[in-house]
């Protein structure tokens, strides 16, 4: 028996989802499929009966559902409870299992460029969306302190206190405030979707070096103008569609048990661009 797979969120048509994970059961010659769903705010409660309906096997939760999607699962993972979202969910016996694969999708590339984050001092730009998770990343990994700069300051001392209770030292600033700070910092990630309409840098990057490592977790377009600033200084880079990649692989080994063809998922994603 085939299973399916699904990804739900609105807006869905730009979801890259399907491309990766059907180029990876053609190239496994997996008897599934893995359809893009969408379902508008307000209606996630009818939309999953619809889904169990279907007896799908797995499912990604995007925007807007990530919250909300925890009221209705009968069994969350550390990960998930600790992020308060969820991202990904296994449905067998009736019972809907959620995972959130952000902080492990936004390790990966640290992983398997042998990058170090131990006692680093990070600066983080937003405070929204997968910024918990990658808080959480950061202190399992045991960097040694976060700076979180966002527009609103509020959100980013939520954040903050978050971090001091998961072990980093924390503090947070207004992202205009970061100005040339930025050369004290070992790791700087954009969190913001600043960059998705091929906007400025949200920061300067003046009197970063080679040593700094700099990541956008935005990846359309792939190179950002705060990724172009980052090569001009030769900084080491990281792209959005790395995390991305991070994730569809996690996604796919809670799902099917085994380890993801990690060259063909990124065949296939880089092919969508």
């Amino acid at each position: 028996m085939g299973k399916t797979f699904v990804v739900i969120g609105d807006p869905i048509d730009h979801s890259l989802s399907p491309n990766i994970h059907s180029a990876v059961f053609r190239e496994l010659n997996l008897d599934c499929s893995y359809i893009a769903y969408r379902i508008p705010k307000g209606e996630l409660e009818d939309g999953i009966e619809g889904l169990k309906k279907i007896k799908v096997d797995g499912f990604n939760v995007t925007i807007p559902h990530k919250v909300e999607m925890m009221k209705y699962l009968d069994k969350i993972d550390e990960s998930c409870s600790l992020i308060g979202a969820v991202n990904t969910v296994t449905y067998k016996d009736g019972i809907l299992k959620g995972y959130n694969t952000d902080m492990d999708g936004f390790l990966e590339p640290f992983k398997k460029k042998k990058l170090n984050i131990v006692n680093t001092k990070v600066l983080l730009l937003g405070a929204g969306g997968a910024a918990r998770a990658i808080v959480a990343g950061f202190a399992k990994e045991k960097a040694n302190s976060i700076t979180i700069a966002n527009r609103t300051l509020e959100n980013a001392n939520n954040l903050s206190e978050f971090a001091k209770k998961i072990g980093l030292i924390a503090n947070a600033i207004k992202i205009d405030d970061v100005s040339d700070s930025v050369k004290d910092y070992d790791i700087i990630v954009n969190a913001t979707s600043i960059g998705l309409k091929n906007e400025t840098s949200p920061i300067s990057l003046e009197g970063i070096n080679e040593k700094t490592i700099v990541y956008d977790i935005v990846y359309m377009p792939m190179n950002t103008d705060f990724i172009k600033k980052a090569k001009e200084k030769k900084a080491i880079v990281i792209f959005g569609y790395e995390m991305l990649l991070g994730q569809a692989a996690r996604s796919f080994e809670i799902w099917h048990g085994m380890e993801a063809p990690y060259n063909a998922m990124k065949k296939a994603l880089l092919g969508g661009f």
